[in-house]
């Protein structure tokens, strides 16, 4: 039985490593200024910012059930199965809507849907954890249950540069916003199992950055303790900064754990949205144990 696998580019992913993996990858629609685009098709990186910048209104939104519905068409025309790996129903309705298409006629035993709560990089290592175990000889419907067991195995912390974009979310009040900006207060937001949480406000991004490999460290010490020992923790990071500070920021991941390999990626615009430029993170996704 042939299995293929589809994802969203909230995964990080890009067109030309899923079509180096193999994946179907679903772009994500945005509306900006009350026009739809599409992440990676008719919306490049460069665009997106400027539009930002400029103070565009920016709506991340899930994908017609239309568009998701021909994917799976294509996918399935090439294979028997299909596991779909959308991001984290905690941030978005399009995992809700792809389990409701999932069963009807067309799809039913033939597309299984893994709400794995997560997105950026760690939804990315979870699509290549989930074509490893399908090259096991894993079932679709296995995997997806193994993903969903282990999906809070995971935790990503991310930095702010600038308040106003959470304050356009709703997360922060305009006033807490400004006053912010001000004391040059830099947000550290933790990523877990479906939800973005405030972990700390700090003075400065020096700090900000500090605290995130402080975090990082008490999780591989605390929660992740034993997969740490055992080799079976990925670390991986992400970012919306510019290439000299991302690469700087990498420095100092690799100084603070040296000689384990980071796999980093773009932070996903549905991100960058809230985010917005010259956002670090750092995270850790736990290799999926074979049941």
């Amino acid at each position: 039985m042939k299995i293929g696998v589809v994802t969203d580019s909230n995964s990080g992913i890009l067109p030309e490593e899923a079509n180096k993996l193999g994946v179907w990858l679903l772009p994500m629609p945005f509306y900006i200024d009350g026009n739809c685009y599409y992440e990676n098709v008719d919306l490049t990186r460069q665009d997106f910012f400027a539009k930002l910048a400029a103070g565009a209104e920016i709506a991340t939104s899930s994908p017609a059930p239309l568009a998701v519905a021909e994917l799976w068409s294509q996918a399935l025309a090439e294979c028997d199965q299909i596991l779909h790996i959308p991001m984290s129903s905690g941030l978005s309705s399009s995992c809700e809507l792809a389990m409701s298409l999932a069963r009807e006629e067309a799809f039913v035993g033939k597309v299984f849907v893994a709400d794995i709560g997560r997105v950026a990089t760690p939804m990315h290592r979870s699509v290549l954890d989930a074509l490893e175990l399908l090259a096991q000889g894993f079932s679709a419907a296995e995997v997806q249950q193994m993903l969903e067991k282990q999906r809070a195995d995971m935790t990503i912390y991310v930095m702010v540069d600038e308040l106003k974009h959470l304050a356009k979310g709703g997360r922060i009040s305009h006033t807490t916003a400004a006053l912010g900006s001000i004391l040059n207060v830099k947000p550290v937001l933790q990523f877990d199992v479906g939800m973005l949480n405030m972990q700390a406000k700090c003075r400065g991004k020096k700090r900000a950055r500090h605290l995130m490999i402080e975090a990082m460290q008490a999780d591989l010490q605390g929660k992740f303790k034993q997969q740490w020992e055992n080799k079976e923790v990925h670390l991986v990071a992400a970012g919306s900064a510019d290439t000299a500070e991302t690469e700087d920021w990498l420095a100092q991941i690799n100084e603070a754990f040296p000689g384990v390999p980071v796999m980093y990626d773009d932070l996903p615009l549905s991100l960058c949205a809230h985010i917005g430029e010259n956002g670090l993170g750092i995270g850790c996704s736990c290799r999926v144990k074979p049941e």
